[in-house]
């Protein structure tokens, strides 16, 4: 073999393997961070908030992203409306791949601070009514997410109190008159109260005085229930509310699991851990390419219905054994 020919293949050699090292190099590389948001309306170390968000990360472990590899998640936490907003700045301006928002506050104040980054909502319940999507269906902008309950929900919560309390005529509904969500589980309540021979009066719940003295002066007269509305407002002073309810002896029906596990007699209501696992696979698209506008909102797909037996005793009720039968938990 000749010089030149000698010379030829080693060039020809050393061209194939000058191509293969990008691969080879990238082969070798760690996958590219992701970031993601999220934005919880909530104190810090709320048990049933953390409780979502360790199915949140579980959720996205099972869909390939690790935090530490290929994901890094910023959380900030926070209750009142100004806290909320400069936690949205804050987040945005990290400029995250996605932002998961818990609750219409933060997703509204998210929506406020950019229109660009990708949001995810879970527990809203009337985003078209609040502007948040121009539609469940076609969602439009920068935000899709998962509803809290659809407002027939609230004739449920009803229709479980008069079966836990068959001669009540009296029902009281804390909904907050400033929140448009309040006053529409409200409303659908409102519908169908005379067929049920009840009469309601809505009470407020701004802060615990004013829920312990309108509750406290409501049941008074006796033969009365309560209903609590799924809002900010009565997650944030569940304590109170419940505290109320047991001083009162009044029988009453809550929106969420964790109002039953705190004291309360009963609640019927969407598995939020399940939705923020849904929320998981929507992070998961968006990272992956996809937009929110293309995303439809989706309803809640499971329910719970927790009995807290130990609440009925010390309120003299005996719960019908056709809500045991329906009953998803029941705390004795």
């Amino acid at each position: 073999m000749t010089a030149k020919m000698k010379r030829r293949e080693f060039m020809t050699l050393l061209g194939g393997a000058a191509a293969a090292w990008p691969v080879a190099a990238r082969a070798q590389q760690p996958d590219r961070v992701r970031r993601i948001g999220v934005l919880i309306n909530n104190v810090d170390n709320d048990p049933d908030a953390l409780a979502r968000l360790a199915a949140l990360r579980k959720a996205l472990r099972e869909l390939g992203w690790d935090e530490g590899r290929n994901l890094q998640i910023d959380t900030r936490w926070g209750v009142d409306d100004d806290r909320i907003r400069r936690n949205a700045a804050e987040l945005v301006a990290l400029a995250p791949d996605v932002i998961l928002a818990n609750g219409p506050p933060p997703a509204m104040a998210l929506q406020q601070a950019t229109r660009s980054v990708p949001i995810v909502f879970v527990g809203v319940t009337d985003p078209v009514g609040m502007g948040i999507v121009q539609s469940l269906a076609r969602p439009g902008g920068n935000a899709t997410g998962f509803i809290s309950a659809e407002f027939g929900l609230s004739l449920k919560w009803l229709e479980m109190l008069k079966e836990m309390a068959p001669g009540l005529r009296r029902v009281a509904v804390l909904r907050e008159s400033s929140n448009p969500s309040g006053l529409a589980q409200f409303a659908a309540i409102q519908g169908v109260a005379p067929s049920f021979g009840v009469e309601l009066s809505p009470l407020g719940v701004r802060d615990a005085g004013e829920i312990e003295r309108d509750v406290g002066a409501f049941a008074r007269p006796g033969n009365g229930g309560m209903i609590v509305t799924r809002i900010a407002e009565t997650i944030a002073h569940r304590d109170a509310i419940i505290k109320a309810a047991s001083q009162s002896r009044l029988p009453a029906v809550y929106p969420l699991r964790v109002f039953v596990t705190a004291g309360g007699l009963i609640s019927y209501g969407p598995d939020v851990v399940d939705q923020y696992r849904r929320a998981a696979a929507y992070v998961d698209r968006i990272l992956k390419g996809e937009k929110p506008a293309d995303l439809p909102v989706q309803a809640p797909t499971k329910f719970a219905l927790v009995i807290n037996l130990k609440t009925a005793k010390a309120l003299g009720l005996d719960v019908p054994p056709t809500l045991l039968a329906r009953s998803d938990e029941v705390i004795e």
